[in-house]
């Protein structure tokens, strides 16, 4: 109930507030039956590289959580199940002036909200070239990158973000945007951009929990208040693409410090109900919950059988 205050002092409601998805996640797999809670990256501090040099001079690349489409792994279209044989446990590249088909499936993007019918909302490379083609980048590096969303951050740390950033020096890379989908990405391409910034690259992350890239303490971040897997705009929407990706790129401009968050003025929608919906346990009955356990289970052996 709104407090009379709240009425005539123009509070918004709770409600609206953005999502913390780390405590929803910790209520979700403790409902399954895990209890453990996962220990999430924190840092207070960051790294930080001012652009070397004007954007309309800059080479610029992406890094994305999403896979490249393989009709051997399954169900990966719009609206598939959560299918872990649809992940990549390596750094993957592609080239940029190639079309690419990538996917989703894999991994826990808000599947009650998002479509994943148009990769324009988790993939802004067509939007990059576009930049490019106005002036308003130098170029688009010759390859993005793919980085693996793995639970464990001393993988990431220590063995993934290393390898972006040696393919990123050696396409002479400027500057990075990141485009995580799940929770787990956002840690993930968090981690990646704080690598890269300590050597030399500027990044801005393009996210939708806020709670999970500022806990770890990424360099730039331009949050936009979506679903998550609509980090880079709405679906069908390109006006609202092109928006975003000009905002982070002025992010990356002209943020003055590390750990600036720029909020996107775009709303989802009026209706700020949808952020209840996401894997929250109060909404599910015990069987399904004891369904989604099990689902789980098989597909956490399915993974640990294809890294082996």
């Amino acid at each position: 109930m709104t407090a009379p205050t709240d009425d005539r002092l123009g509070f918004a409601p709770d409600s609206e507030a953005p999502l913390s998805y780390m405590a929803r996640t910790r209520d979700y797999y403790l409902a399954i039956g895990y209890d453990t809670p996962y220990r999430w990256a924190h840092y207070t501090s960051a790294p930080f590289q001012p652009l070397r040099k004007p954007l309309t001079q800059s080479r610029v690349t992406i890094v994305t959580t999403a896979a490249p489409f393989d009709p051997a792994k399954g169900d990966q279209g719009p609206g598939a199940p959560y299918n872990g044989s649809a992940k990549f446990y390596s750094v993957y590249d592609g080239d940029t002036s190639a079309q690419h088909d990538l996917r989703i499936s894999h991994i826990a993007y808000d599947r009650t909200h998002t479509s994943a019918e148009d990769s324009g909302t988790w993939f802004p490379l067509p939007q990059l070239i576009r930049l490019a083609r106005e002036g308003r980048i130098g170029a688009v590096g010759p390859r993005f990158f793919g980085a693996p969303t793995n639970r464990s951050q001393r993988v990431t740390i220590e063995t993934d973000a290393p390898e972006i950033l040696a393919r990123c020096r050696a396409d002479a890379i400027d500057a990075v945007v990141l485009v995580p989908n799940c929770p787990v990405c956002h840690q993930t391409v968090s981690l990646v951009a704080r690598h890269l910034e300590a050597n030399g690259i500027a990044t801005v992350v393009m996210g939708c929990a806020k709670d999970i890239v500022e806990h770890a303490a990424a360099p730039r971040f331009l949050f936009s208040d979506f679903p998550l897997g609509n980090a880079a705009g709405k679906p069908h929407d390109p006006s609202s693409q092109a928006f975003t990706l000009d905002l982070a790129l002025r992010v990356l401009e002209s943020s003055p410090a590390a750990r600036t968050t720029v909020q996107s003025p775009l709303q989802w929608s009026e209706d700020h109900s949808w952020k209840q919906d996401y894997s929250n346990p109060a909404l599910l009955p015990p069987d399904e919950l004891a369904r989604r356990r099990a689902e789980f289970d098989a597909q956490k052996a399915i993974a640990r059988g294809l890294r082996e």
